[in-house]
């Protein structure tokens, strides 16, 4: 603000200073009838310990039980349900029909206030209302039926959980004693199979399979030395049978491809070559009773790789339905473990429930401890006069300037020479005012007696503020005397 526009105001209070006085006054007046004429609300507060039982930590870890911060956090929204409303309502007698309870709750639900500290595991429930007798019985029957509610709802789900673990148990034993059957039937059917060592079958297999390749190789050696007996003196027989004989030899170490199998391959084709040219080269009659011998052994070594290859084959197909037989065995033990892992952990939370069941019932667990329960209010919480009316002796001194203010700018007269000067209009004269000594006198008398009534009267309003700041209660009875005056007055002009 600019010195001049100081001074203007200072000047403009200045000379209207009896108008100031008295608006301010008026403004503070109304200010104080209306801090008086708002409606009273009431409040009501109760504190409640959460309060946690000495054997809930000695059992710790046994019991299955909600922890103090999931107590606190569930607490205000379940504290402003609708559902404890209504109760709390139906208690106190302030249903007003559906449609009016909805309305109700909603208002009940805006002027409750929850605080929970939850370093001192406290909270403090408080309520508003134009009643104080209402605030407290609300604030109380709420207190009371959140905590019956608390608890029976407490003793409601361990008694549930623990029915529901009884009949869960019940029914995986059932699962379980079925896959035990299973697991039972299956290693009788599949017993011989499954205990069987696969690497000692795989070694017994390997190992009759060298008996037979034995074997094999000493047969061909008797059909070889048959076709020697039956050409002892021939010499060309008696080279043909030893390369044959080394043909054999070298076909169980080497392939067909190898360079000494093809150079005994030529040779036997060289010596029959030369047996089929010879002239006279017919060949010695047979020694019937080698041959005879000879024959013998080799139908005996054929026996003999014919059982040894049905024994490889059976071996073979029993050690292919080895990894089928033990997959189907691992399968069902599998699933005999998943049902006996969980049949023991339900066992196992079955006893943890039996016992917090054992502790809501006895109220071992945590309960709640009404700390202040609510009493009757004696002054209103709002509205908050000694700011409303500080405020508006502030206001009244403000309002009545600004009302100045505004009067003199509708006030259209010249008021300064400056002014006029500033327009271009030539000046004639100017006329001082001039003021009667007597008629000063008159005034100033007046003045000094509407700032003496002024004064006192502003005495009087500060009464009220310090009324409230002392917490008398006059104004307030004088108030509860004239309502019943004013409705009854306002019930007959309707």
């Amino acid at each position: 603000m600019q010195e001049s526009e100081y001074k203007k105001y200072v000047q403009l209070v200045t000379r209207h200073k009896e108008r100031f006085v008295l608006w301010a006054l008026l403004i503070m007046t109304l200010v104080f009838l209306v801090s008086y004429l708002l409606p009273r609300k009431y409040e009501s507060s109760s504190t409640v310990f959460i309060e946690k039982n000495v054997i809930s930590e000695l059992v710790k870890g046994i019991t299955v039980s909600p922890s103090m911060d999931d107590t606190i956090n569930v607490l205000t929204y379940a504290i402003t349900s609708r559902s404890l409303l209504n109760k709390v309502m139906e208690s106190l007698d302030m249903n007003l029909g559906k449609e009016g309870n909805d309305e109700l709750i909603r208002d009940l639900q805006k002027n409750i206030t929850v605080k929970v500290k939850e370093k001192n595991n406290l909270f403090i429930i408080s309520f508003s209302h134009s009643d104080p007798r209402i605030s407290r019985d609300f604030v109380n029957t709420l207190v009371r039926l959140y905590i019956e509610q608390n608890t029976s709802s407490k003793r409601g789900e361990s008694y549930d959980a623990t029915k529901f673990l009884a009949e869960q148990i019940q029914n995986f034993n059932t699962k379980l004693e079925k896959a035990e059957g299973e697991v039972n039937a299956y290693k009788r059917e599949k017993g011989g199979i499954i205990s069987i060592d696969e690497g000692k079958l795989f070694e017994e297999i390997n190992i009759a399979q060298q008996k037979l390749y034995d074997l094999q190789l000493r047969r061909r050696q008797l059909e070889g030395m048959r076709q020697v007996t039956r050409r002892a003196n021939d010499p060309l027989q008696a080279r043909l049978v030893a390369l044959q004989k080394r043909l054999e030899e070298l076909r169980v170490q080497y392939t067909d491809s190898y360079p000494e199998v093809l150079t005994v391959k030529g040779d036997i084709e060289t010596v029959k070559e030369q047996l089929k040219t010879r002239k006279g080269g017919e060949p010695q009659p047979l020694d019937p009773q080698e041959v005879a011998k000879i024959d013998a052994e080799v139908s005996a070594l054929k026996v003999a790789e014919d059982g040894l290859s049905r024994h490889i084959q059976q071996n073979r197909e029993v050690l292919q339905r080895i990894p089928g037989a033990k997959a189907g065995l691992a399968k069902l033990e599998v699933e005999r473990e998943n049902q006996k892992k969980l049949y023991d952990e339900l066992y196992a939370r079955h006893g943890q429930s039996e016992v917090s069941k054992q502790m809501e019932v006895q109220d071992k667990a945590t309960t709640f401890r009404i700390v202040d329960p609510a009493v009757l209010p004696v002054k209103p919480s709002s509205p908050n006069r000694i700011v409303i009316m500080l405020a508006g002796i502030l206001g009244g001194l403000i309002g009545s300037l600004g009302l100045l203010v505004l009067r003199d700018q509708f006030d259209g007269s010249v008021k300064e020479l400056s002014f006029v000067k500033a327009l271009g209009v030539p000046v004639l004269a100017v006329v001082p005012r001039m003021v009667d000594a007597q008629q000063a006198i008159t005034l100033r008398r007046r003045t000094h007696r509407i700032f003496a009534v002024a004064a006192v009267y502003f005495l009087l309003l500060l009464v009220f503020p310090v009324m409230e700041l002392l917490q008398l209660p006059y104004m307030d009875r004088l108030l509860d005397h004239l309502t019943p005056i004013s409705q009854g007055l306002w019930g007959m002009l309707h």
